[in-house]
């Protein structure tokens, strides 16, 4: 079973960066897609950027353009980068395998406020 960690949540400004990570156990890692999700206050858990095992990413269109998913093979670990924030990102970030196969982790939170 993979564990996932995740990580670099925080409180920031409107209009500031966070950069994300997420620590995978298992060799499986580098074989999967993974993505990044996040559940909002009231809301349901969303994915909102993907990356193939080759390191192609997808996004969902509330994030394209101000978010970048990335991963690094060779440390089991999935990047999020999260510039130009707006308090409607705010949320807890999780990530999972694109079919979100695995047990979820604890989530990092993130809160986008003056």
């Amino acid at each position: 079973q993979v564990r996932l960690v995740e990580s670099g949540g925080g409180l920031v400004q409107p209009g500031g960066d966070l950069r994300l990570s997420c620590a995978a156990s298992g060799r499986i890692f580098r074989l999967l897609g993974m993505g990044w999700y996040r559940r909002a206050p009231g809301k349901q858990r969303e994915l909102i950027a993907a990356i193939t095992r080759g390191g192609i990413p997808n996004y969902a269109d509330s994030v394209k353009g101000r978010f970048t998913i990335s991963r690094d093979n060779d440390e089991n670990t999935v990047y999020l980068q999260m510039n130009s924030l707006e308090p409607e990102d705010t949320a807890v970030y999780y990530c999972n395998s694109e079919n979100s196969a695995f047990d979820w982790g604890q989530g990092t939170p993130v809160t986008v406020s003056s």
